[in-house]
């Protein structure tokens, strides 16, 4: 697959899945829709939040290692009283002075470190959009097994309705004599079971919920019908394709090792000279002498080192092993991604033929089950052929609704798996996190109380408002 045809496949899929999402948004203004459910994980998240502020730290490492390329200004002051029997009546010294220091040259070792810290940034990116992804999948299970759920207490609702009339109707046949008094204890084990497996189908709705709650932050009401599904590639070798380019799993990583390339290269830098330049003006002050002494000098400095231990040797070599174990990472996780690619298709594959196959169950189970009950009213077949096939005609219809469920989480599966499940991607209505607004901001290592530096303390309070 080319990639234009690749970017063409990506578009029209997203047209379908935003349409499909709108119409969700549109079909009910009470009902709770698969968008709302969405918006609803990528706004409450705290793991997002969380992995926002680990972001944001990995972006002020960018600022701490180009901080060393600028010059580096302090100041000191000191007060010093003497005492000896040579000072008559003792003397007190005022000491204050500034200094400041440029590296000149270090054969690129701190850019170097400055450009590696940039890499670990867009892994980190790339992290946050992983679990974004993690996230909305989440949030599309929860909203589809809530669906299960209710379509599975109100088949377990309407069975045990039909039961009881069974049982109803077997009470009164027995008190005519048509039938057995065996035949009323099987309509009342019947609906006992069907009694039990309601319950059964409560709590597993009440534990539905509670899921969607916890991801949506907030309960799920009466869910709007299902949406349409969206267009997915189900050709596995165009899919594995599309997620090797765009997984961000596979970003994650390649970055990881762009990153431990340079760091690798700065340790190699680290054994070379250095060259700086230091300034320094000071003023010393003698109280009770009018004249106080001013000094002013600049040194240029060139050192490098001779021996530290082997220090310098084990941190390249250590850089050189991380560097190593990186690329072994990146190809483990080009493997797991196409294999995640293989298990979302084949799941998607599977739910589809289930639910195909469970359709004709359905025809073919509800025939048995008519004709059954006709005879059973000709006293042709007995109260246990009835339940019988009646119980085959549920457990057919539960395995459609699951099937249908499946097939749903099966298709976002899939758009996971290819890196395609993101919130920008998705076109939901909420405020995207752009994670270059607060590098841009803290890249050229702003001064707290520069003008930038307040514009950036006014952006933290804000995001501290937000999460």
């Amino acid at each position: 697959m080319n990639k234009r045809t690749g970017k063409r496949f990506i578009s029209d899929a997203f047209a379908a899945l935003t349409l499909s999402l709108s119409v969700l948004t549109s079909s009910g203004a009470q009902a709770d829709t698969l968008a709302d459910a969405l918006v609803g994980a990528y706004s409450h998240s705290g793991l997002l939040a969380q992995n926002r502020a680990l972001l944001r730290a990995a972006d002020e490492d960018v600022a701490i290692a180009a901080s060393v390329l600028k010059p580096i200004v302090n100041w000191s002051s000191n007060l010093t009283r003497e005492f000896g029997d040579s000072i008559r009546a003792g003397s007190t010294v005022m000491t204050g002075g500034i200094s400041a220091t440029l590296q000149v040259f270090d054969f690129g070792a701190d850019q170097t470190r400055t450009e590696a810290a940039k890499e670990t940034v867009l892994a980190t990116r790339a992290t946050l959009l992983r679990i974004e992804q993690s996230i909305l999948l989440r949030a599309a299970q929860a909203y589809f097994n809530v669906s299960r759920q209710q379509e599975f207490v109100a088949l377990r609702r309407n069975n045990l309705r039909l039961l009881n009339e069974e049982l109803r109707a077997a009470q009164d046949r027995f008190e005519v004599g048509e039938i057995t008094r065996t035949d009323v204890a099987l309509a009342e084990a019947a609906v006992a079971q069907a009694r039990s497996n309601l319950a059964d189908a409560d709590r597993n709705l009440a534990q539905a919920k509670a899921e969607y709650t916890n991801v949506a932050g907030r309960k799920p009401g009466q869910l709007a019908p299902v949406p349409q599904l969206p267009q997915t590639e189900t050709v596995v070798s165009r899919a594995q394709a599309i997620a090797v380019r765009n997984h961000p799993e596979m970003t994650e990583a390649q970055h990881q090792v762009a990153a431990n390339e340079l760091f690798l290269k700065a340790a190699g830098f680290d054994m070379l000279p250095t060259v700086s330049v230091q300034g320094s003006l000071n003023l010393n002050h003698t109280f009770g002498n009018s004249d106080p002494a001013e000094t002013a000098s600049v040194t240029l400095n060139v050192s490098g080192p001779i021996y530290q231990g082997g220090n310098l040797s084990a941190r390249e070599r250590r850089a050189l092993a991380v560097r190593d174990a990186s690329r072994g990472n990146l190809h483990n996780v080009r493997h797991g991604v196409q294999q995640g690619v293989v298990n979302a298709v084949s799941n998607l594959v599977a739910a589809k033929a289930s639910l195909e196959a469970s359709e004709r169950q359905i025809r073919a189970a509800r025939v048995a089950f008519e004709g059954v009950r006709e005879e059973a009213n000709l006293g042709a077949r007995t109260t246990l052929d009835v339940l019988d096939a009646e119980q085959d005609l549920l457990n057919a219809e539960t395995n459609r609704i699951s099937a249908r469920a499946d097939q749903y989480i099966a298709t976002y599966q899939v758009l996971e798996s290819m890196g395609m499940l993101t919130a920008q991607r998705l076109g939901l209505p909420v405020q995207i996190y752009d994670p270059s607004a607060y590098f841009d901001l803290v890249k050229n290592s702003p001064a707290k109380r520069s003008k930038q530096g307040k514009q950036l303390d006014r952006v933290l309070r804000a995001l501290n408002a937000t999460e």
